[in-house]
């Protein structure tokens, strides 16, 4: 259009130069209109748009997608646009813009060597934040025509459901998989020996071994150092509870609080399955939102996965009075209690202490909180300015606030993770699996 509208200016100044010519300025608008009529009939026409992506997602890992354009003709075609409109649990803007290219491989593999169908294609990875059902409503294209002076569009209905799960990459990881499967409590029954609380039989004294195993009667009658083995403590119960509130809504590395404490729960939750153990999961902020039923071998981790996917972001207060008391009420036996949680000040940790300090004298407690890293590096930079001091300063008074409450946590004969989010996964699972060896439960 801005082709056109430069007639005006090209008439004026004709006609101010030869009068009687003035005319060839309207022919050139004519003419520019006549090439984009010409343009936009030799632009090719779409035969069909597919959209394809997969049914489920992990929240923050990629999820590709493929669009398929086919054309008509393959003539004159330099360039293709598409969009699809998504959800934002997707996309924050809403809207995912990319580009498609010629797929030559997918030209010359077709079964029919007649056709003469343009084909172009573009795969788009997007990385979900929030986990919950995303949709993908509508999707198109837009290609220009072979002047590049008009613009087709044509835009289809798609109505894509994408379910965004709770991330399980580290449990499919070869590391944990190969840790898991040679664990003296895998799949495999195999006996501990060490520590322990049942006896099961003697065996010969190998070097390395504890010497408080050593069996020194039964010694004595077999002229041969033997040593007591003892079996794992199983069927144990482990509830995972995770809060949900609104300062685990807040977004750290990209994704929220509760969905790497999720993870993290996941992970250990696998192991806990995979040993004999029998799991649950709990979700509270301003009232419990979920409590799971116990759920044992890993035949059933799907149950738990999908309680644990349905764990939604409260942008409430917590009220860790009310969680823990309904924890108290539900558990009727000894059970190890991990609270995946955030606090921020002793004042609003102080009836967060006040409930655990309940549950300590008849359960296993274990707190895991991650580290905020913007928060520690305000605290540790040097200051270029007087705002950078106040703000320096306010950090360190809450990192300090924190490690008080974390102290007196300790106190109370509660065991505590502090770790990057990267890293409370296999913290988590390691505890566990201390706590395991040692028989605390």
């Amino acid at each position: 259009m801005l082709l056109v509208a430069a007639g005006a200016p090209i008439a004026l100044v004709i006609a101010a130069v030869a009068p009687a010519a003035w005319a060839l300025g309207i022919a050139w608008s004519g003419l520019i209109i006549l090439m984009m009529l010409f343009d936009a009939l030799m632009a090719p026409r779409v035969d069909s748009v597919r959209f394809s992506i997969a049914h489920f997602g992990e929240v923050g890992q990629p999820l590709a997608a493929q669009m398929q354009v086919m054309l008509k003709s393959r003539l004159f075609q330099r360039s293709m646009e598409g969009y699809a409109a998504v959800d934002s649990r997707l996309d924050n803007s809403g809207r995912s813009l990319f580009k498609l290219r010629r797929d030559e491989q997918a030209i010359f593999e077709r079964d029919d060597p007649q056709d003469k169908r343009d084909i172009w294609s573009a795969e788009i990875v997007f990385t979900p934040h929030r986990r919950g059902p995303a949709m993908i409503e509508r999707c198109g294209v837009r290609w220009s025509g072979p002047l590049g002076l008009v613009w087709r569009q044509q835009e289809r209905t798609c109505d894509h459901e994408v379910r965004i799960l709770p991330d399980v990459s580290p449990i499919r990881s070869p590391t944990v998989q190969l840790f898991l499967r040679d664990a003296l409590y895998g799949i495999v029954a195999r006996k501990f020996r060490g520590e322990g609380t049942e006896f099961d039989a003697l065996a010969d004294y190998q070097p390395g071994m504890d010497r408080r195993s050593i069996d020194w009667k039964g010694s004595a009658r077999h002229t041969k150092l033997l040593a007591k083995e003892y079996d794992t403590e199983r069927n144990n119960q482990i509830v995972f509870a995770v809060d949900c509130g609104k300062a685990m809504c807040e977004p750290i590395d990209n994704l929220p609080r509760v969905d790497r404490a999720v993870q993290a729960a996941l992970l250990t939750g696998f192991a806990a399955l995979k040993s004999g153990d029998r799991a649950s999961i709990m979700a509270f902020a301003a009232q419990p939102e979920i409590f799971s039923p116990f759920v044992t071998g890993t035949r059933e981790f799907h149950r738990f996965q999908s309680e644990a996917g349905a764990i939604d972001y409260r942008h409430q207060e917590t009220n860790f009075t009310l969680a823990m008391a309904t924890l108290a009420a539900r558990l009727k036996r000894r059970s190890l209690i991990v609270v995946l949680t955030d606090f921020a000040d002793t004042t609003s940790a102080e009836l967060m202490l006040e409930s655990v300090g309940r549950l300590v004298d008849r359960h296993l407690v274990l707190f895991v909180v991650m580290k905020d890293a913007v928060l520690e590096d305000i605290a540790e930079q040097a200051p270029r300015h007087i705002d950078g001091v106040a703000e320096s300063v306010t950090a360190d008074a809450l990192i300090t606030e924190k490690q008080l409450v974390i102290s007196r946590l300790q106190h109370m004969g509660v065991s505590v993770i502090e770790a990057p989010h990267q890293d409370i996964g296999t913290q988590l699972l390691n505890a566990y699996l201390r706590i395991k060896k040692r028989g605390t439960l």
